[in-house]
């Protein structure tokens, strides 16, 4: 917890997944980095505790395929939180605005109308030296969203 602008402590969730079940939804796509994205994340959400029996790693062909695997195993009510990876590297049509703006606001809504938390990594970038720039930080830092939400939620109720 921290101290808020009135005096009040703010509350956070913690970063111990050791009673968290998680899953991972990643797309092949850009496969060599998505896959540094999921090797980043799975080592982390260890890092954080998360037992290796409590995370599933689900890959997809595209991001836009992402929404509906995570919706599935929102329904299944089996996770605390969801992880989205996936990597759009801007190209020379629309193509690229199509599939950020629709792979984006589906894993929003999922999320929302779920009630569970989904650490949207789906990477959206210029080129290719930006992914890689951002794979390992990104892999990492959606694990500890997808912990520290999933606490949060389960402290909130």
């Amino acid at each position: 917890m921290q101290d808020s602008d009135q005096g009040q402590p703010a509350f956070e969730g913690a970063l111990d997944g050791s009673e968290l079940s998680i899953a991972v939804v990643q797309a092949r796509f850009n496969d060599a980095i998505t896959s540094a994205l999921a090797s980043a994340c799975l080592a982390e959400l260890s890092v954080l505790g998360v037992p290796a029996e409590a995370i599933r790693h689900i890959t997809v062909p595209g991001a836009l395929e992402v929404p509906l695997a995570l919706q599935a195993l929102a329904e299944s009510n089996d996770y605390d939180a969801l992880i989205a990876l996936g990597c759009i590297i801007r190209g020379e049509t629309y193509h690229f605005e199509l599939v950020a703006n629709e792979s984006g606001s589906a894993v929003t809504r999922i999320g929302l109308d779920h009630g569970i938390p989904i650490a949207n990594a789906i990477l959206t970038v210029e080129n290719e030296t930006q992914a890689w720039a951002r794979a390992e930080p990104k892999g990492r830092d959606a694990a500890r969203v997808a912990v520290e939400m999933a606490n949060l939620l389960k402290d909130i109720a």
